[in-house]
């Protein structure tokens, strides 16, 4: 019966959030050309919602636990789609850019959001976005530093609106700049945010730059695991400092599945079984879609949860972080191509 009752009282909110999310993904397939993901749609869509019409507290319980739980398994599941063999794949250089790129993200990015007094957590969620795969990235290390709904809305908005520039904007300075395909590939796959973007921009200069630039995309998703672990480790260190006197009982307490989330460990082991050939091509393409439906229905549940109210309340700081990063590593990016001579 306590099963039956716990049921009960998810169903309503999860299910709210599962009929956004079906929503969404029915607008992103209706739309002419694919700009906006389903998250994003499914963010404003709940945040709209909740603007008119405050959930009911019957939806609360479903809504967390959507906003949490589910969302975690949706992170797992995306690992069964990565395969580590694609970094040798797509060989070193864009590695290189990468890694310029994401050290402009999170290091250039610690000191503007300082400089713009903006909480930590909000700051490093933009950077994450920007300098690996928009919502996939912010999703993965919202749970890992606790960070609040209102923080992951507004770095997922920060994050949409550029990309939105970057589509319109990266096909016409690629071409102005007389880029081949794999330099523009290159240059797209590593500096425009979210995976639909990267389509959009890739494919808007040509077909073979589209393919290099998901190519290169999926390899900047692999990011995530070192960035995750990261964040766990600074998160763990941040919550011993703040306990003071308790530090070492809370030290003590940190086992391997504290400092590095067991939903982390499970994305970890089935991007390294996927890796090794060993989930059939038809599994994995079926756990990357329930992933990402999943993840969908996590970010409805997330706008339900977040008033534009709260959002005002950050000002217009976050945006101009988003803006400031979002420039470096487009520039980063295209210089780091030009003195590897690839440009």
């Amino acid at each position: 019966m306590g099963v039956i009752k716990k049921i009960g009282r998810l169903a309503p909110g999860f299910g709210l959030a599962l009929v956004i999310a079906a929503l969404a993904k029915v607008i992103e397939m209706l739309l002419p050309i694919h700009l906006i993901g389903a998250s994003v749609i499914a963010l404003f869509m709940g945040m709209i919602i909740n603007h008119f019409m405050k959930p009911k507290p019957m939806l609360a319980e479903g809504l967390k636990f959507t906003s949490k739980r589910i969302l975690k398994l949706a992170i797992i599941l995306l690992g069964a789609s990565l395969n580590i063999s694609i970094v040798l794949e797509v060989g070193k250089m864009s590695l290189c850019v990468m890694l310029f790129t994401l050290l402009t993200c999170f290091g250039i990015g610690h000191f503007v959001g300082k400089a713009l007094k903006i909480n930590w957590k909000l700051s490093n969620l933009i950077s994450a976005g920007t300098g690996i795969c928009g919502g996939s990235a912010i999703a993965a290390i919202a749970p890992v530093i606790d960070a609040e709904d209102s923080d992951i809305a507004y770095s997922m908005s920060a994050t949409f609106l550029f990309d939105m520039a970057m589509i319109v904007l990266f096909p016409i300075i690629g071409q102005a700049m007389g880029l081949s395909d794999m330099a523009y590939g290159l240059w797209a796959g590593t500096a425009v945010n979210d995976t639909s973007s990267v389509v959009a921009a890739g494919y808007a200069f040509s077909e073979a730059a589209g393919d290099f630039a998901t190519m290169v995309k999926l390899t900047r998703t692999l990011s995530i695991i070192p960035t995750v672990i990261v964040f766990a480790l600074i998160n763990a260190r941040i919550k011993r400092k703040e306990a003071g006197a308790e530090g070492e009982a809370v030290k003590a307490k940190l086992g391997i599945t504290k400092i590095i989330p067991w939903f982390i460990l499970g994305f970890i082991a089935l991007a390294v079984i996927n890796s090794f050939g060993l989930i059939p091509a038809a599994v994995s393409s079926g756990m990357k879609e329930l992933s990402k439906f999943l993840m969908v229905a996590a970010l409805a549940a997330i706008g339900l949860n977040t008033s534009f109210r709260d959002m005002k309340k950050s000002g217009i700081a976050p945006m101009i972080h988003g803006f400031i990063i979002s420039a470096l590593v487009v520039i980063v990016a295209i210089a780091v191509e030009y003195f590897m001579g690839i440009v």
